[in-house]
């Protein structure tokens, strides 16, 4: 028996099947049109099924930023990168423990993190592939300069149990419009040549050298040296990649599905949609809100409690009913994905499929076998 969008109890979180693939064909094809080696990352959907689609499209493996996501994705692919900071034991101990037949890499910008990282890897028999994190804008983590970016590269190779896999960064302080970024980007190739240049000349040239973002994901063939790219918010987009031009409005493949509970005040409406279905992210680009209608754009949510969003209807002349249903495109879809248990996948008003948001959380999927990890050296 068919389900159709009317018969869900929301908020909730719905994907249109069509545009997703859309998405997903389209980053593909930009990858091999340009020669670059596409490493989604999965904190966007947080979905092996997702996953797979996206290594059967050409993706030579997978970014993560937490153990949960890298525990749930090694059922489906067997090169992982953990792009954040190896630091702390447990973490360590985690890491160490992903499945043997997974080739692990991970992001690193600190030489006593490295030294951490050196025993968990003996510890746990196997090789870690290490890419030297290089802060080009962002300020947020990497090394600070080509001469810091050698140590790191060198100490790398020193190691039994770890191997330098090359250089990354993450362009996240480009969020200019797509078609505004020739600036930004020209002085990150010209940040990036410094340090690819150093690593070359101390012998130790990077083989991949690894860009990021989607909002400048789609110009990352104009910096010299990039040979990888790992953009997340693709798979859905949202209303920031919308309004910097890296999607299309009729891109935008997840919305949150919500009902009209009130039209009592005059100029607004009322949905069950509030900071625990949308978040409360501003919108990293140019507007105001946490949301904006799919099929009235002009429409959004301008403020919320926990379980009410108020729409501001003085820019439309549309008026919804008590009781309508409406999709929001969220501000920051990876936020949305995390706050619900599942996804419904959608061809118009049909409910064709749902999903489990698999990797949501910190705690391991799996009982994972407590066996203590051996001396023995790699």
């Amino acid at each position: 028996m068919a389900t159709y969008l009317e018969q869900l109890e929301t908020p909730v979180p719905v994907v249109d099947l069509d545009r997703l693939a859309h998405n997903l064909d389209r980053m593909a094809a930009y990858a091999t049109l340009h020669g670059l080696r596409l490493r989604p990352h999965v904190k966007t959907h947080k979905s092996p099924r997702i996953a797979a689609e996206q290594l059967r499209l050409g993706a030579i493996g997978l970014t993560c930023a937490t153990l949960r996501e890298a525990e749930v994705m090694a059922d489906v692919c067997d090169d992982i990168l953990v792009a954040y900071p190896p630091v702390g034991a447990a973490r360590l101990e985690r890491l160490a423990r992903l499945p043997g037949h997974v080739q692990i890499a991970v992001a690193g910008d600190d030489p006593q993190a490295l030294d951490a990282l050196s025993v968990a890897a003996r510890l746990g028999h196997r090789h870690i592939d290490v890419m030297v994190e290089a802060d080009l804008g962002m300020h947020r983590v990497g090394v600070s300069s080509p001469e810091k970016a050698v140590a790191m590269a060198r100490q790398i190779d020193r190691s039994s149990a770890l191997r330098f896999a090359g250089l990354q960064f993450y362009p996240g302080h480009i969020r200019a419009h797509v078609n505004e970024q020739d600036a930004g980007l020209a002085q990150l190739g010209r940040d990036l040549g410094a340090y690819i240049d150093a690593l070359t000349d101390a012998g130790l040239p990077p083989r991949i050298v690894s860009g990021g973002s989607t909002p400048a994901a789609w110009r990352m063939h104009e910096v010299p040296g990039v040979n990888e790219v790992r953009p997340g918010t693709y798979v859905y987009n949202d209303r920031t990649t919308a309004q910097i031009g890296a999607c299309d409005w009729e891109d935008c493949a997840l919305t949150v599905l919500a009902t009209v509970v009130s039209v009592s005040v005059k100029g607004q409406a009322v949905v069950d949609a509030g900071t625990k279905a949308l978040g409360r992210e501003p919108l990293r680009a140019e507007g105001d809100g946490y949301g904006a209608l799919l099929d009235h754009p002009e429409v959004i949510v301008s403020r919320m409690s926990e379980e009410h969003g108020i729409l501001d209807l003085s820019k439309s002349s549309w008026r919804p009913r008590l009781g309508d249903q409406v999709r929001i495109v969220p501000n920051h879809v990876c936020i949305v994905v995390h706050l619900f248990d599942e996804l419904f996948g959608v061809r118009g008003h049909a409910v064709e499929s749902r999903w489990p948001v698999e990797a949501r959380g910190r705690a391991s999927n799996r009982e994972i076998e407590r066996a203590p990890l051996g001396p023995r050296a790699v």
